[in-house]
């Protein structure tokens, strides 16, 4: 397989933000879990402002659950960026939104992304690693001393990804999913359409050993699935007020 370099403006995001948000709904349940409010900004924003820094210029939102929240919110965008929306019109899992947007979907390789979480990835180098591997999926990873929380992805030495374990109660060291990833359009047809599908429990496995690599990063992974969760990211998010008036972060592009 053959990967023409490509500049990063020319990467789709695709930003799964289809979820119910059950275990945060007891504290926000009139809107979608990506537009929770952090400092008057909604997360969602929050994700595309970070990404966009790099250069991404085009965004693809996975929407579901109170999706006309999402459309309402960026139907009026303002911005260079350019939005889109996929609606689901039943909950179709991780994978199963991204197969529903596959025909907004144009760059090959694309980006996703989840909606809830944020990892300060540095999304240049990402890519290049992807295109210099010619991976058909790569995958941000971050070490933990707990992977209880979020499963195990194991490697090996070159960084290829063997195996995945999904969430157990035991504490260990090892890789976690920072839930970023760069796929192949050749990824696609391996999802099938119209059904209930998940990247954890179904795409992954079958991607383990197939040319797909781990991108090892010492950021830390913040996200909002739970009260406490999203309360600890908006002090996160308060302790870094002027994070996201810095303008691009990277000059030179791939």
């Amino acid at each position: 397989m053959t990967i023409n370099k490509k500049r990063i403006e020319e990467i789709d995001v695709v930003i799964l933000c289809g979820g119910m948000g059950n275990r945060l709904a007891p504290i926000i349940n009139d809107r979608p879990k990506p537009m929770a409010l952090i400092n008057q900004q909604p997360f969602l924003d929050i994700l595309t402002g970070y990404f966009s820094r790099f250069g991404f210029e085009r965004f693809v939102l996975c929407a579901g659950y109170k999706s006309e929240v999402i459309l309402a919110h960026f139907i009026h965008n303002n911005s260079s960026l350019e939005f889109v929306i996929s609606e689901e019109k039943s909950p179709l899992g991780t994978a199963g939104a991204i197969k529903n947007a596959q025909y907004l979907i144009i760059s090959n390789p694309f980006l996703v992304t989840n909606g809830d979480s944020f990892c300060t990835a540095d999304m240049t180098e990402f890519l290049k690693f992807h295109l210099d591997r010619e991976a058909l999926m790569s995958m941000v990873v971050t070490g933990t001393e707990n992977t209880e929380s979020y499963g195990s992805v194991f490697l090996d030495d070159s960084q290829r990804i063997i195996g995945f374990e999904e969430k157990k109660d035991i504490d260990k060291h090892g890789y976690i999913n920072a839930g970023i990833y760069l796929f192949q359009k050749e990824v696609l047809p391996m999802i099938p359409a119209g059904m209930k599908y998940s990247l954890e429990y179904d795409l992954f496995p079958q991607l383990a050993g197939r040319n797909s690599h781990a991108f090892i990063t010492n950021e830390k992974i913040i996200d909002i699935g739970t009260p406490n969760r999203y309360k600890q990211a908006i002090e996160f998010f308060n302790s870094r007020v002027n994070f996201f008036d810095k303008g691009p972060i990277c000059a030179n592009r791939i």
